[in-house]
């Protein structure tokens, strides 16, 4: 590693400016980089937000080089993570909005939403992702959470130009039926688009986004049906991982603590 090297650190969000801090980065992203909006996105501030924030925890991966600059440029990746106990006592989980999550609420287990996952561009491909994932697994075993769910997305609307990837993951990671949320009737989006006999793996995951890749890396699976989120100009697929049924070696990967955690790339 280089002197110039930038060093970055993961916590969660602990005031009102890391709070916009991750919301300018979910803007750059989610707005400027996909096409996205909402009623309550800030376009003037550029701030990417909405009635959930409030309560939600916000894992932060920050420069502290360019925080002590001032400004709200210094967070360079976001997650947003709701347990179950705080879902039972605000209303409930954003993806309810488009998942019937019954056969996981009604487990009784101890769950935990992922949400806005985001990295800034220049730092893709690099450690930051991985970063942010080591401060998950910390989260994730200090709080006892047993199953990881939220939304990820194929950028844009065209069900069509997706279909390969979306039948591939109805086919091959659909979740078990005790646990597999199923897309709300009123936007229900089938799956199962191109006949088993015709997937060709090398398409489905030439178009499969990296965060989903990983997850199925991890033993994730997805739930039945996609959501066609056109405020957001994705198509959402719900992804979740049973922590207890992880491999070994998964989890071996999820939970690992690194010596070089809280570095940034070399």
């Amino acid at each position: 590693m280089t002197p110039d090297t930038p060093t970055y650190e993961v916590r969660l969000a602990r005031d009102d400016r890391d709070l916009r801090a991750s919301q300018r980065l979910r803007y750059k992203v989610f707005v400027e980089e996909l096409g996205g909006s909402g009623p309550m996105v800030d376009h003037a501030a550029r701030l990417e937000r909405d009635e959930f924030d409030a309560v939600y925890d916000h894992l932060i991966l920050i420069d502290p080089a360019r925080e002590a600059e001032g400004g709200l440029d210094y967070v360079v990746g976001a997650y947003r993570l709701l347990s179950s106990d705080r879902a039972a006592t605000c209303g409930g989980f954003y993806c309810a909005g488009e998942y019937d999550l019954s056969p996981l609420i009604d487990s009784g287990r101890r769950l935990l939403e992922l949400g806005r996952s985001c990295v800034d561009r220049k730092l893709r491909g690099g450690s930051a992702m991985f970063l942010l994932w080591n401060g998950l697994a910390d989260y994730v075993l200090d709080h006892g959470m047993e199953i990881l769910f939220g939304v990820a997305s194929f950028h844009g609307t065209d069900v069509e130009a997706l279909k390969m990837p979306l039948s591939w993951l109805h086919e091959h990671h659909l979740a078990p039926p005790d646990m597999r949320p199923r897309a709300l009737p009123a936007a229900f989006q089938p799956m199962d688009l191109v006949p088993p006999a015709e997937l060709d793996r090398v398409q489905a995951m030439a178009q499969m986004p990296n965060l989903i890749k990983a997850y199925l890396r991890l033993g994730g699976y997805v739930g039945e049906g996609a959501f066609v989120d056109r405020a957001f100009n994705t198509t959402d697929v719900l992804l979740l991982m049973d922590t207890k049924a992880m491999s070994d070696k998964h989890l071996a990967f999820y939970t690992r603590r690194h010596e070089t955690r809280g570095e940034g790339p070399a």
